[in-house]
């Protein structure tokens, strides 16, 4: 119900009430629109989402700025000054600057790409406020009206989807609620490089940020409960930490616990291990996960299923929730919290909500850390095609075996495919490279055509591209690559 301080009015021509404005709402908001319906979307915070306003967009800026103070570090070139939107050469970072640069590029994409599509097609109206559900066929929406009181609006649809996107997830640590500790949120939001950076994680936001801030001047610690990479292939997380620690300025502590954190005269001082240990560090980065929006939306006043502890929906893979006209998508639901994978769930609820039929195939998601190197991965890693019972066949190319890699000094990373043993078929890749994305792209498109490793050793690949490590390495379940020449047919 609505609350007794605020007025209330009631629209009943809504046909689609989209919850949340990043990446699964974008896609469903246009693909509704598209397809003739009058959509609603309503956002409580930044329109944009995640991706956009505080994760992939400023995160690979800073990344990429952190990169070219490593490569003018390591090479002495000042000229690259200034190369990437204020990026520096050694001596010459500026840190306000750089934020400046990368909240300049958020804003314009956020323009571009999400503001102004929202707000130039008349089948989109844009609400500013909190929404929680009424029942099964409408959601209340809490905005605020220009003389500072809280009006309540009832949206009542035929179809509703569920996009709320996710936070990120703060572990139960004793006296951590109590200290000024940044999230990936306030990490790139930063005009400062800290002396030194504790970060409590190893999820792929904490290796990219630790590595970046470590690239930029700060001494990094990587606090992991348990491994680098562990829901793949052992060789993936062991390369990387090598990588890592190579520049000299990160020191990972793996099968590590957090017990207690303290902020005192500017400093945190965090015992480890049962107070075996302590580091005392100038900022503190948690970069533990990311929980579900999903608590403030009274999920059980329309009868929606949803799980309390992690707060996900769960969903098909027509991406609908038990309720018939309430569909989820992106990273509050159990699918993979990637923002393609939201894209791609929010088209495909668009389409069921219009009255179309379209699933969303998972058997086949690549991913990337943008480390660097980078790591990337689509499919089975070996142990889990042999948990199957399948009988496989490997093969294992480091990239000192890579031309492209060769050229670019490289000397941490390799590529790793998975097939089976009998047809040949490719179960899976895993690689550690600087262009680790783009060879995975490649084998997961290979995947996706049925190509067999013969097939890709047969193809024509351009000379030194990242992508031709995919042909080298299908050529060496027969050949010796060791043994052909740097362009071999």
């Amino acid at each position: 119900m609505a609350s007794t301080c605020c007025s209330a009015t009631a629209i009943d021509t809504t046909q689609i009430v989209i919850l949340g404005s990043g990446g699964a709402a974008m896609a469903a908001a246009i693909t509704a629109a598209e397809r003739g319906a009058q959509v609603h979307v309503v956002e409580r915070g930044t329109i944009g989402g995640t991706c956009v306003n505080v994760g992939c967009i400023p995160s690979k800026h800073l990344v990429r700025c952190g990169q070219l103070e490593h490569w003018c570090e390591l090479h002495k070139h000042q000229t690259v000054s200034n190369a990437v939107n204020g990026c520096p050469c050694p001596g010459m970072l500026d840190a306000p600057k750089l934020r400046t640069a990368r909240q300049a590029l958020v804003e314009q994409l956020r323009y571009q790409k999400y503001e102004r599509v929202l707000g130039e097609n008349p089948r989109i109206t844009t609400w500013h406020g909190e929404a929680r559900f009424h029942d099964p066929q409408s959601v209340w929406v809490r905005t605020t009206a220009d003389d500072g009181s809280r009006v309540d609006t009832l949206l009542r649809f035929d179809r509703c989807l569920i996009a709320v996107g996710a936070a990120p997830c703060i572990p139960p640590i004793d006296g951590l609620a109590e200290v000024p500790f940044w999230t990936s949120t306030e990490a790139l939001a930063s005009d400062q490089i800290p002396r030194r950076l504790a970060v409590i994680g190893s999820s792929a936001v904490a290796l990219e940020l630790a590595q970046a801030y470590a690239r930029l001047g700060s001494r990094v610690w990587i606090l992991a409960r348990h491994g680098l990479c562990t829901r793949t292939d052992p060789l993936v997380g062991d390369t990387l930490g090598a990588a890592l620690v190579s520049d000299g300025r990160i020191e990972i502590r793996c099968h590590t616990r957090v017990e207690r954190v303290r902020y005192r005269d500017g400093l945190f001082t965090m015992t480890l291990d049962s107070q075996e240990t302590s580091v005392e560090v100038d900022a503190l980065l948690v970069a533990c996960g990311r929980r579900p929006n999903t608590a403030a939306l009274q999920l059980d006043a329309a009868g929606v299923h949803w799980d309390a502890a992690s707060g996900t929906v769960p969903v098909n893979d027509r991406m609908q929730t038990n309720v018939p006209n309430i569909y989820a998508a992106g990273d509050c639901t159990n699918m993979p919290q990637l923002v393609y994978v939201a894209a791609a769930a929010g088209t495909r609820a668009a389409i069921q909500m219009t009255g179309g039929d379209a699933k969303l195939d998972l058997s086949l998601v690549p991913w990337v850390i943008f480390t660097d190197p980078q790591v990337a991965a689509v499919g089975l890693t070996e142990a889990e095609a042999h948990a199957l019972g399948l009988q496989t066949q490997v093969r294992t190319l480091p990239v000192t075996n890579v031309p492209r890699s060769i050229v670019h000094g490289e000397k941490y990373g390799f590529l790793k495919v998975v097939a089976d043993i009998t047809s040949k078929r490719i179960l899976g890749a895993q690689a550690v490279a600087s262009e680790a994305s783009d060879m995975i792209a490649t084998v997961a498109v290979a995947m996706r055509g049925g190509l067999t490793v013969p097939d890709l050793a047969e193809l024509l690949i351009p000379y030194l591209t990242a992508s031709e490590a995919v042909k080298l390495v299908a050529q060496s379940f027969t050949r010796d690559v060791q043994k052909l020449s740097c362009c071999a047919g």
